[in-house]
């Protein structure tokens, strides 16, 4: 049998795949996300804050990505706050939609029965993330001391049980925090309810084996409370090591994970949840439809004001654009044997269609022939030696690629 003429019958052996050789290990089955973009994503020095109506198209747009849940604001923040977090949960409940709703507060009064009030109004039911600082140089720079901690853990924890609150208990900058701290803290929490904890490398300080050292100390500390509590794990980028350690936090035992879209946040940015989960289902730990992860960035980076860099991994425009002659003439036949796995991988560690994209052959300085003539059959223009010249000319003289405005000029009047 030709393989040639049945590509089906051999994709799996086009690609040996080292990242699966040896010391690879398993992710975790079941992962969740919990989607920081209206929320912690909103904390950016650079973004605009979008009117309600974005936020209705975005929440949406998250559902349709299958991520479980979404931080929809700060309620304790202020009256704006408070009406919006409102409008979003009664958009959640009117749309029928699948993704839940959480949001944040200090370890408070205040903040707690903020929240509290907007679940009684609407009838969602929101997780209320309390969070408090935990390093010593937190606690040096506040003033606090771990007694005082301990009691505002134990005022919000016993709080959220009263109000009918689900509580996940946040400790900040938790990668900076001592073992005896975090013992205190997690241990007080779950104690007093909390039945999901949040690990949270609040200054982008970890590296994936710190990553791993302190989820697996905070496992035990799960293990040794003998009570059912989820991990969490919340990431910045200010390494850039935001996507390995979400990773490794989901190796170690982490079941949800904290991002943003196009990782937009305070300083650097949060985790960038797109990649994570572009990441996640090329490793094959989960199995979501990603093809509107376009339509999702795109919606948030106008109503954020925040620009999708042309280089941005996956979805920048540059992303599956090449005019390198010898790229795209690989890209070129993969296309002519009419085979479109092969078409979307032979050039590309990520299969374009899978995430609701596709290839682009430009045409530029480094262009061969086969370019130009591929950009001419896919637009129905009989590709003749003279029309193949003029753009193939107009390329080699050119410092950058071509528009299409200018290599239809280049062909106006050509035979």
């Amino acid at each position: 049998m030709n393989a040639a003429n049945h590509p089906e019958d051999c994709h799996d052996n086009l690609i040996y795949d080292w990242n699966t050789v040896e010391n690879f290990i398993p992710l975790a089955q079941g992962i969740e996300f919990d989607d920081e973009s209206l929320r912690d994503g909103l904390q950016s020095p650079s973004v605009v804050d979008p009117p309600i109506e974005k936020k209705f198209e975005i929440l949406r747009l998250m559902d349709r990505l299958g991520i479980h849940t979404a931080n929809i604001g700060l309620p304790g923040a202020g009256p704006r706050a408070v009406k919006d977090v409102t409008a979003l949960c009664r958009f959640i409940a009117e749309e029928k939609l699948s993704i839940t709703a959480n949001c944040a507060g200090r370890t408070h009064p205040n903040d707690i029965q903020a929240i509290s009030n907007i679940q009684q109004e609407t009838g969602v039911p929101i997780e209320a993330c309390t969070f408090i600082g935990s390093s010593p140089i937190r606690q040096y720079a506040e003033g606090w001391t771990l007694e005082r901690m301990l009691g505002h853990t134990i005022e919000a924890s016993d709080m959220c049980m009263r109000e009918g609150l689900q509580q996940m208990y946040v400790t900040e900058d938790t990668t900076r925090a001592t073992p005896e701290t975090l013992r205190a803290l997690y241990s007080t929490a779950i104690e007093h309810g909390a039945r999901r904890i949040c690990v949270c490398d609040t200054c982008g300080h970890a590296t994936p084996v710190g990553v791993r050292n302190l989820i697996t100390f905070i496992r035990g500390i799960v293990l040794e409370s003998g009570e059912d509590v989820k991990i969490d794990w919340h990431g910045h980028r200010d390494r850039g090591l935001d996507i390995m350690n979400s990773i490794a936090a989901i190796e170690a035992g982490a079941s949800r994970i904290h991002g943003t879209a196009l990782g937009i946040g305070e300083r650097c940015g949060n985790t960038s949840l797109d990649l994570l989960l572009v990441n996640l289902k090329l490793w094959g730990a989960i199995d979501h439809d990603l093809t509107a992860l376009p339509e999702y960035l795109k919606t948030i980076s106008e109503a954020c004001q925040v620009p999708i860099p042309k280089n941005y991994p996956v979805f920048g425009t540059d992303a599956f654009e090449t005019a390198t002659g010898v790229h795209a003439a690989a890209v070129i036949k993969a296309f002519k044997k009419n085979d479109p796995w092969l078409a979307t991988r032979v050039y590309s560690g990520v299969p374009a269609d899978v995430f609701g994209l596709e290839q682009k052959i430009s045409i530029g300085p480094m262009s061969g022939r086969s370019n130009v003539i591929y950009w001419l059959e896919h637009r129905d223009i009989e590709p003749s030696d003279e029309r193949v010249d003029a753009i193939f000319h107009r390329a080699k003289e050119s410092d950058r690629l071509l528009t299409d405005d200018e290599i239809k000029e280049s062909i106006v009047g050509v035979a």
